[in-house]
């Protein structure tokens, strides 16, 4: 079994959940775990990735089922702090361009106005603007 770690900051209206070692078959059902525990639907909730050294389809697979968990229940999903392995594999899926990725936590949670990416609108339903 890998070692993953987790902790949990709560904010103002968001929760961080900070993510490290590494998220694989052995544990990545343990991070899904967590986020039913600590998450407030409605609520954003921030991922920070930055001690996560390896992610594989497993993790990814939590990754996205989070993200549809807390979509249907009014909140967003944010990554922070990707790092090498863990953006390749978000990258080389495409599921880089669907997710709202910051470079930090503090990022993320500046960024928690900002609309969501173009490519997230188009899968959340949302019709892009209709130009004139």
């Amino acid at each position: 079994m890998t070692s993953l770690r987790l902790d949990c900051r709560r904010l103002a209206d968001e929760v961080v959940i900070g993510v490290a070692g590494e998220l694989d078959a052995s544990n990545a059902d343990d991070l899904e775990t967590y986020v039913g525990r600590v998450w407030q639907p409605g609520r954003p909730l921030i991922l920070d990735l930055g001690g996560l050294t390896f992610m594989d389809s497993t993790g990814l697979h939590v990754l996205l089922r989070v993200h549809g968990e807390v979509r249907r229940h009014g909140g967003r999903l944010h990554l922070a702090a990707v790092q090498d392995l863990p953006a390749r594999l978000l990258q080389i899926t495409e599921v880089w361009d669907a997710l709202s990725i910051h470079p930090s936590a503090e990022a993320a949670i500046a960024g928690l106005s900002e609309p969501p990416p173009p490519r997230l609108r188009r899968l959340m339903g949302e019709r892009p603007p209709e130009r004139r």
